[in-house]
């Protein structure tokens, strides 16, 4: 049957409303969240740091939850590599290499326009991580190390703000809710620092070197941002109160008693925020003519193990001094002590997520 034109221009007409009604209904129908939920949702604020794989997922599921307003912080930008894990980034996005932060605020916009939404394509950093996070009713971390993260558990605890924990690489994926002194009235769990003192050293897994599953990372998105739903609604007192980890390829699953703060933690008990003051942070300079360099102070590194990582990655070559890794345009050069020199860029946060990607951090 022929199609006739009628002469009307359809281009022009005005999209019809999404009813939120409509929207939130089955959601609104289970119990926990209820219109009050509701409510309280659309006026809640969360932050997301990093986003990667858990970000992308993360930013998504808050955005389809309700969530009132969205800030969201990454330094990195969208790769052909990211595309079979970061939930949010088409081909599009990676063939113009935009920035995560960007890429995902355009297609979050296109899945709920009533959120509000705020982007930062920054490196959180301490000078930055106050304003960029002011506001935040809670902060999801979705970051890949734990510089990142020993600086929000230091903002977070100071400021008695929560925030969760959460990590994927391979098939595992971990959460683990912190709520500081302070907050809601609520006895505190304890923090990141009570749990690891202090971060992994040497050769650490990363998605780049020990590869990631989708299915990790959206697992470790749902524990986090279900969590975030309980304190976002005002049910804080049905958070969990452990480090959970789960290994989806082999079945097995842990669970790590977060209760209480743990007797002498610097930073939640004698409040000594280290990484907040940048006393931590390794120190990085420009080095010669397009070229970083990153000093990791006290990071002894296993140069024949990293070489076997990385020999799958790119060209590698070494004589027990250094490491010599490319993967063009950059090229990642390793010393012993954890001292890195990455050619082929000045941007320093660009260089420290490169060192991230492969050597973790």
């Amino acid at each position: 049957m022929p199609v006739t034109d009628s002469g009307a221009d359809h281009s022009s007409l005005e999209p019809t409303p999404i009813d939120d009604r409509e929207r939130y209904s089955r959601q609104v129908l289970f119990p926990g969240i209820g219109e009050r939920g509701q409510e309280r949702l659309r006026a809640g604020h969360a932050a997301v740091v990093g986003v990667g794989a858990t970000g992308a997922a993360t930013a998504g599921l808050l955005a389809r939850a309700g969530i009132g307003r969205l800030t969201l912080i990454d330094r990195d930008f969208v790769e052909p590599s990211n595309l079979q894990r970061q939930m949010l980034f088409d081909e599009d996005d990676a063939r113009a290499a935009l920035p995560k932060a960007e890429a995902a605020r355009q297609h979050l916009q296109r899945i709920n326009s009533s959120v509000e939404l705020t982007t930062h394509i920054a490196d959180l950093v301490p000078a930055n991580v106050t304003e960029l996070l002011a506001g935040a009713d809670i902060v999801l971390d979705c970051t890949d190390n734990f510089e990142t993260r020993y600086l929000l558990n230091d903002l977070c605890v100071r400021d008695s703000r929560p925030w969760i924990y959460a990590a994927a690489v391979g098939a595992y994926a971990a959460t683990m809710n912190i709520l500081p002194r302070g907050f809601d009235g609520m006895e505190p769990t304890a923090c990141l620092a009570c749990i690891f003192p202090s971060a992994p050293v040497g050769n650490v897994e990363t998605c780049d070197t020990a590869g990631i599953l989708s299915t990790a990372v959206n697992l470790a998105a749902s524990l986090q941002v279900t969590e975030a739903l309980k304190l976002l609604t005002g049910q804080t007192h049905l958070m969990r109160r452990t480090l959970l980890s789960h290994d989806l390829w082999t079945g097995e699953r842990s669970e790590i008693a977060t209760g209480k703060p743990r007797a002498g933690c610097e930073v939640c008990g004698r409040r000594e925020f280290r990484a907040l003051a940048g006393d931590s942070r390794p120190h990085i300079t420009l080095c010669g003519r397009n070229s970083v360099q990153i000093h990791e102070h006290d990071r002894p590194v296993d140069l024949v193990a990293l070489r076997e990582r990385l020999a799958p990655l790119g060209e590698v070559r070494g004589n027990g001094m250094l490491l010599r890794f490319s993967r063009p345009p950059h090229t990642l050069t390793v010393f012993p002590d954890g001292r890195a020199l990455i050619q082929g860029t000045t941007d320093v946060g660009l260089a420290r997520s490169i060192y991230a990607r492969f050597l973790g951090s």
